[in-house]
């Protein structure tokens, strides 16, 4: 459930809002108000607003002295702003703050829900990219972006690597194929990419896996098999030396915190 915080010193448009929001809304997420800059920040201490509609004329601290304070803390939420039209200054710096957008008084109902609406599938799809960067692997993303200074036969022995995951690797094997002594191919592999063959050929097998657990229902067992792992007991080993969690933990985790990559 989706949290949607109001902020505004004016009660009549705070519970105005918070009136049209809930009849919109219809139990689908929780609507919560503060009713000024220094209420909401502490609130916010203790709590999470995926989306926030907020005044930006308010006494002690107004909404952009909120939104500053809220950007020191972390990552903003979706930000939505209320400003009237002497006030369009506010809204314009509110939104080189990071706001999302910004709504005009008198407020509209069908303005304000459709913003809403829009804020919070920003926050969904905030949502999935995180759930997604946590599949990637941070070494393997930076190879990736190296590609184009890659030589050759690094390049071919990577594209082996990601079209044979499922079958025994050796270095000494793709060493071979690329018509190079092992030796020369280890130091190659390594100053080209900044990890070792063995290293790389860990992390692009638990990367297939950690998409295979998200993605399918398939057992763990099938996972070792496809990622190039003979038992499912070392497999599980490996993923948990690299990972901190099991297979299974961490299809349950990252299934959890986001439903969504189902």
């Amino acid at each position: 459930m989706r949290t949607l915080l109001i902020v505004d010193d004016e009660p009549r448009t705070r519970l105005g809002i918070q009136k049209t929001l809930t009849a919109w809304s219809a139990g689908r997420h929780r609507i919560e108000t503060a009713a000024s800059g220094v209420e909401a920040l502490e609130w916010l201490k203790a709590n999470t607003a995926h989306v926030i509609i907020t005044d930006v004329r308010m006494p002690e601290i107004d909404g952009l002295q909120m939104l500053e304070a809220l950007a020191r803390r972390g990552p903003l939420p979706v930000i939505v702003v209320i400003s009237g039209h002497a006030e369009f200054d506010y809204a314009r710096k509110a939104l080189q703050l990071g706001a999302f957008d910004y709504i005009l008084k008198p407020l509209d109902k069908d303005i304000l829900m459709e913003t809403v609406q829009r804020a919070l599938q920003l926050e969904e799809g905030r949502e999935r990219m995180q759930a997604m960067e946590k599949l990637v692997d941070a070494k393997l993303l930076e190879v990736g972006r190296s590609e184009a200074r890659l030589g050759a036969p690094i390049k071919d022995a990577i594209g082996y690597i990601e079209a044979h995951l499922e079958e025994p690797i050796s270095m000494k094997q793709v060493a071979d194929l690329m018509h190079l002594n092992a030796s020369y191919f280890s130091v190659l592999f390594k100053e080209q990419t900044g990890v070792t063959f063995s290293d790389y050929l860990t992390r692009i097998r638990l990367q297939k896996a950690k998409e295979l657990l998200v993605s399918t229902r398939l057992p763990i067992s099938d996972i070792a098999e496809k990622v190039g792992y003979g038992t499912a007991k070392y497999f599980i080993k490996v993923f948990k030396d690299n990972e901190g969690s099991s297979p299974r933990q961490y299809r349950v985790q990252v299934l959890e915190e986001d439903r969504s990559i189902r």
